[in-house]
């Protein structure tokens, strides 16, 4: 398909509601019931009937869904607004758990009609298989537990968005206070560092056992549902069907062999520029070279309006995608207090236009982040004229490629951000430094949720000695954290996944390799990859994550070989940098 054609999935209206009312709402489960019990007391019995009950359960999903994604997305936006956060905890504690019941009963139902065996459709089979596997670990006592588990998970976004330091007179965000750990000045940095860490330490204790709760509750659901540990329930949960927890060790080992000598080597390279005789934790984002950090926008909306010029550039599609989001309101893009942690695009399936939500100061990293998150957003609307909602959530994998891919297509079109061509320079050196960096960070994670599930009674002194044994496997033990340990004890409490989404870390291994072999297309011929790159993500969950791979020109694969290959292109094209 010509990009140009991609058009018509931003201006194309969304299909009217058939089986839903069109002023649905709502405000009890009595709201939601009928819809239920309609679709469960159907007699189907022939494939045009199967057909048109799926259209119909699919379009109940995307509002339920829509209505889950707005409570969440206002909740997140102000963590202060007790309305906001009720509506949200509502909607957990009295509609989830209704669903979750309601839905395995028309899974049930749904694999008992005539011809359900024999369907034939582009992703009948993964939609056949993903059925049996919530049917195989469903299990009514999970229910209560679910419901724990997403309150508890709520309270890290409270905790987490009321943080912040004083500084200079005026309290700012802990993105905020991000920002100065940039100064060219060390003892600035250096005083913002401990502002900073003390006040995550101040939680430290409170998270700690707020995890503790965490890992009890999902032992407690994998036991339920006859699994040995939380982390082979979750691989069944998530649909892993390609690849298992040993492939995933596999990967750790690759990524300690292969790419944590490049990061020691610049650790060493950053030591020798900033003349240190030791290299502090504070000393690890400022430019090395002793110029002032790159300031990338002024503001949310700058922030936005280069973001719809460099997508524009890439093509005018990608531009209208932003562009059509903005009209709709769908941006939440700058740090303030109250609001939760992180960012991310929460895809709105009834209405097709996803919502972006970010913390941004004005940093690079910032501005990539915003391409990161633009590429999800892309993804999503080329999904969204996909026939069945179940079609449009893609396993992570693919999710991932999709942002990791825009990151680094953009680059080339930064100069909207960048004017200074020495800038430029920087921006793009910088990114390619953290893609390294990235690797060894989520080998660091994904190897510390394994140990954690593996070894669910853990005590909290046993799981600090886990971290530090596991973050020290894969960094270059060049840092000198002296007088610094209780705060390099509790670094992982700042990644929200492990409270919110657990197993969620490795996609973002696995795709960035994947991205780095469509940058290397694009290098080649820009016009190719992206087209390949727009097919590979309209397929959705029509296909599985080798088959969406291919269609985008590259390999499922993060073997040592591949990883070494990859990293030398990255090298490479460092060096051209200069």
């Amino acid at each position: 398909m010509p990009i140009s054609d991609y058009q018509t999935f931003i201006t194309d209206s969304t299909a009217p509601c058939r089986f839903i009312s069109q002023d649905a709402k709502i405000e009890s489960w009595e709201d939601v019931l009928p819809y239920f019990e309609n679709l469960k007391s159907r007699t189907v019995s022939n494939e045009a009937e199967l057909w048109t009950w799926l259209e119909d359960r699919s379009e109940l999903n995307a509002w339920l869904e829509e209505d889950m994604a707005w409570r969440y997305i206002k909740m997140t936006c102000d963590t202060l607004d007790k309305t906001a956060v009720d509506r949200y905890t509502f909607f957990v504690e009295q509609i989830d758990p209704e669903i979750s019941l309601w839905q395995n009963e028309l899974d049930k139902l749904l694999i008992t009609f005539p011809g359900f065996d024999t369907i034939s459709f582009a992703g009948s089979e993964i939609l056949k298989k993903n059925i049996r596997k919530d049917l195989e670990i469903f299990r009514e006592e999970n229910i209560a537990l679910q419901t724990e588990i997403q309150t508890k998970a709520q309270e890290f976004a409270a905790i987490s968005g009321a943080m912040g330091i004083d500084w200079k007179g005026a309290e700012i965000t802990m993105p905020q206070a991000g920002v100065i750990l940039q100064s060219t000045d060390r003892e600035e940095r250096k005083e913002v560092y401990e502002k900073i860490q003390n006040r995550r330490f101040q939680d430290g204790e409170k998270l700690q056992h707020l995890f503790t709760d965490l890992v009890s509750l999902r032992h407690q659901v994998a036991i339920n549902a006859g699994f040995e540990n939380f982390r082979d329930y979750m691989f069944v949960s998530m649909g892993r069907f390609d690849y298992t927890p040993s492939d995933c060790k596999s990967f750790h080992e690759a990524v300690e062999k292969r790419v944590v000598p490049l990061v020691t080597r610049q650790i060493q390279q950053r030591k020798a520029n900033l003349k240190v005789e030791s290299l502090r934790p504070y000393d690890l984002a400022v430019e090395e070279n002793g110029r002032p950090a790159l300031k990338a926008f002024e503001g949310g909306q700058d922030l936005l309006d280069k973001g719809k010029e460099v997508f524009r550039r890439l093509d005018p599609v990608l531009g209208n995608c932003l562009s059509a989001m903005e009209e709709k309101g769908h941006f939440d893009l700058e740090s303030r207090k109250g609001k939760a942690p992180g960012g991310y695009n929460y895809p709105l399936d009834q209405s097709g236009f996803p919502f972006i939500f970010m913390n941004a100061s004005s940093t690079l990293r910032d501005m990539v982040t915003l391409m990161h998150e633009g590429g999800h957003a892309v993804h999503s609307i080329v999904t969204r004229f996909l026939p069945l909602s179940f079609f449009k959530h893609t396993s992570s994998e693919v999710a991932e490629l999709a942002s990791m891919s825009m990151e680094l297509m953009s680059m080339d079109h930064w100069d909207v951000y960048f004017t200074n061509p020495e800038d430029l320079k920087r921006a793009k050196s910088e990114h390619l430094a953290q893609v390294i960096d990235t690797l060894p960070w989520v080998a660091t994670i994904d190897a510390f949720q394994h140990w954690l599930y593996e070894n669910p009674t853990h005590s909290e002194e046993e799981r600090t000695q886990a971290w530090l044994r596991i973050s020290e496997r894969f960094s270059s033990g060049l840092v000198d954290y002296s007088g610094y340990e209780h705060f390099k004890s509790i670094a992982w409490q700042k990644q929200l996944h492990l409270f919110e989404v657990p197993f969620y870390y490795i996609e973002y291994g696995m795709a960035q390799l994947g991205a780095i072999a469509v940058w290397r297309n694009y290098k080649t011929n820009p016009e190719k990859a992206l087209s390949d790159y727009l097919k590979a993500l309209s397929l959705g969950h029509t296909a599985g994550i080798r088959e969406v791979y291919e269609a985008a020109g590259i390999r499922f694969d993060f073997s040592e070989s591949y990883i070494k290959e990859l990293m030398d292109f990255v090298g490479t094209e460092l060096e051209a940098i200069g």
